[in-house]
């Protein structure tokens, strides 16, 4: 078993882009010995219309999802902890929209993402074409630090190079030293405003060499003094829950962290690395 118990990125059927039952992620995180596991799903105001759909998809509807997880919760409380928590989409445009979602909610736990960058989500070809794939990138990270300037109401930032999954050669030319530039005022900003940073271990269902962000994203976050890191598989169907929990356990050893964080209430509380 993996010495990591709490997965604290996954998403259900209230999601946009899962159809996975609530109850049978549940069900999976037992069965994988988990003793917490935090919902995040998915909101994301004014996302583009894309070639799956409208971007309504992502509009949250949070007393559907908080009334099956309360009787959820409950039902299995012998068993497993269960969290509420939510991803929001980040761009300066929605800082006012985010803000008031974010205070409507008794969240335990609030992700910070970047999902749509200057209108563009780079889960699409269009965010690469025409343009070398290293400006593409720059483009990314130089926005996140645009959004870390205009909000600050949630707990850590999700899978802080998620632009590489995507990239046309993902994370083949990739590399913290080739972007260090933009990625660590990005790092400096988190801890400033103590705001922590996740190990998402989506990155290898995507084909990617590393986790999001890599590792020497990572190394260096700890390195600037970085303690609030929290780990998760951005499951979204109860097959990829905890995956690569054991991989990712090692790695937070190696880049020096000895604890790794649950938030409940939007308090960090951490654990032990054994």
């Amino acid at each position: 078993m993996s010495i990591l118990t709490s997965d604290c990125h996954m998403h259900s059927h209230h999601s946009g882009d899962s159809t996975a039952p609530m109850e049978a992620m549940i069900l999976r995180g037992i069965e994988l010995g988990l003793k917490t596991m935090c919902f995040t799903e998915h909101n994301d105001f004014d996302y583009p219309d894309s070639p799956d759909g409208p971007g309504s998809i992502f509009l949250l509807n949070a007393d559907s999802y908080l009334y099956e997880l309360i009787q959820l919760k409950e039902k299995y409380a012998n068993q497993i902890q269960v969290l509420f928590g939510v991803e929001l989409g980040l761009q300066p445009e929605c800082v006012r929209k985010n803000a008031v979602f974010a205070k409507s909610y008794d969240f335990d736990f609030i992700i910070g993402s970047s999902h749509v960058c200057h209108g563009k989500d780079p889960y699409y070809p269009a965010f690469f074409e025409g343009r070398p794939e290293e400006e593409a990138y720059r483009e990314y990270f130089v926005s996140i630090l645009e959004n870390l300037k205009k909000f600050q109401n949630f707990d850590v930032y999700g899978h802080l190079d998620y632009v590489v999954r995507y990239g046309p050669t993902k994370d083949e030319n990739y590399s913290y030293e080739k972007y260090n530039d933009v990625i660590d005022p990005i790092l400096e900003l988190l801890l400033e405003q103590e705001k922590g940073l996740e190990i998402n271990t989506g990155g290898l269902r995507h084909n990617m060499r590393d986790f999001n962000p890599c590792m020497d994203v990572l190394k260096r976050y700890r390195a600037l003094g970085g303690e609030l890191i929290t780990v998760g598989s951005d499951a979204h169907k109860p097959e990829d829950l905890a995956i690569h929990f054991d991989r990712a356990g090692q790695v937070l050893k190696e880049c020096g962290f000895k604890y790794y964080c649950v938030y409940e209430k939007r308090v960090p509380h951490f654990i032990k690395l054994s």
